[in-house]
């Protein structure tokens, strides 16, 4: 982006496009990838990784924004020979998950300190 006006570069990338950056990726290069390999590790930020979640759930999205994945634990999707989710779950132990989460969804409202906190 050397060549791009500072001004003209994004600073965020919304859910929805973040979905539609990832889609063509997922069912062009991911699910063909799937017919031929018994394991596929999928590592990326939230966004991308809820919008993964919400393509194979078929989860709306205003049920989507209460999802909240906690950083570096794995979840893992299981799918058929006809490559249809059969069911999905975390890896590790479901308290310390559910700590994570709640973790994850409070750091929208966390305080922010000022300099004279």
């Amino acid at each position: 982006y050397k060549e791009v006006p500072d001004s003209e570069l994004p600073r965020t990338e919304s859910l929805k496009e973040t979905i539609n950056r990832m889609m063509p990726y997922w069912k062009g290069t991911i699910l063909p990838s799937l017919r031929t390999l018994d394991n596929i590790l999928i590592v990326a930020h939230g966004n991308t990784l809820r919008g993964i979640i919400k393509y194979l759930k078929n989860i709306p999205d205003e049920q989507l924004l209460s999802l909240n994945l906690p950083t570096a634990t794995p979840y893992v999707f299981e799918f058929d020979d006809s490559l249809n989710l059969e069911k999905d779950y975390f890896l590790g132990d479901p308290e310390e998950i559910r700590k994570r989460m709640a973790a994850v969804a409070g750091q929208g409202s966390a305080k922010k300190k000022t300099p004279t906190d």
